[in-house]
């Protein structure tokens, strides 16, 4: 006998911001969902983590707005004190404030895995989360889709919506793939992501990074180094993060993990007060961290039966 453990309208596959916001829609909707995640909580590249007393983001570092209706989310969890404005931009370490963007960077308070958390809190009976659940496969049925997952439990769906990066998503669709339109499927092949290694790093003194705690630069090895103390999030403890860029953690991806920290920790060390010194590192791994070849849409969603949609943070904002 199968093993269905829920029966639902739209199967969700990944517990980021993305099918968090899509299972909120869906409930509007008045339709259920179910979002299934392989990690231990909700939040996908919306993560935070505790080194020493400390907190520190090491994946995502803040996020912009460029829609109304994007704004119009933020301005709620703005006047619920659930996000705030960092900044208008970051220093390269060679610009001037006056050369920031404009463009405001909102940050999250204890962390950008709590703005996952807060969302997750707010959907409603009809939207059921299960994290550590890692589906290994996905099959088509006459009246929707099944996710089986890794101990051959099977959940089952009217439709699917797959917000993981693109790859993972194709993968678990396995020969499913050759069932979309061609044009869709090619689409989708070519999205692609850069890795990004992370490094953190606790700190005893002072870290002298420009205001407001953070540099960004896009072109260099490493492209990002922030201090999570001047951030907000960290108050007990300086936690630095530091982000490599695509092509040097391509470098260091097969590396161990100290000689990674090693060759990141000299991005940090020039903006160390002179008695000032290094007395944890960790490093994380994200393989898929910077969508390279974006879709141009919000979304895709496939002419093929039964319906299957992909989101994520690899398609465009059209707004």
């Amino acid at each position: 006998m199968e093993n269905i453990k829920t029966t639902v309208d739209v199967l969700i596959v990944g517990a980021g911001i993305c099918g968090l916001m899509a299972a909120q829609v869906l409930a509007k909707c008045g339709l259920s969902a179910l979002i299934l995640d392989k990690g231990r909580s909700v939040g996908g590249r919306l993560a935070t983590r505790r080194i020493g007393e400390g907190l520190a983001d090491h994946g995502a570092q803040f996020f912009t707005v460029r829609s109304p209706r994007l704004q119009e989310q933020v301005d709620r969890w703005l006047t619920n004190g659930v996000v705030y404005l960092w900044s208008n931009g970051f220093s390269d370490g060679n610009r001037s404030v006056e050369a920031f963007d404009g463009h405001p960077r909102y940050a999250v308070r204890g962390g950008m895995n709590a703005l996952a958390k807060y969302a997750a809190s707010e959907l409603p009976k009809t939207v059921t989360i299960l994290t550590n659940i890692k589906v290994t496969r996905l099959n088509s049925t006459n009246d929707g889709w099944h996710a089986i997952d890794e101990n051959a439990t099977i959940y089952q769906g009217k439709a699917l919506l797959l917000t993981p990066p693109v790859p993972q998503s194709l993968s678990l669709l396995g020969n499913l793939v050759e069932q979309m339109a061609v044009d869709e499927a090619d689409l989708m092949r070519k999205i692609d992501y850069a890795p990004c290694l992370a490094g953190l790093f606790v700190v005893d003194g002072v870290v002298k990074l420009p205001e407001p705690g953070a540099l960004q630069r896009p072109d260099e090895a490493v492209s990002w180094v922030a201090d999570n103390q001047r951030k907000g999030i960290s108050p007990r403890e300086t936690v630095i993060t530091v982000h490599a860029n695509g092509d040097l953690s391509k470098t260091l991806w097969d590396k161990s993990d100290s000689e990674g920290l090693g060759r990141l920790q000299k991005y940090v060390e020039p903006w160390l007060a002179n008695d000032a010194h290094i007395r944890e590192a960790q490093l994380k791994r994200w393989r898929y961290a910077q969508p390279t070849t974006l879709h141009p849409e919000r979304f895709l969603i496939s002419t093929s039966n039964p319906l299957v949609a992909f989101a994520g943070d690899a398609f465009g904002e059209r707004e």
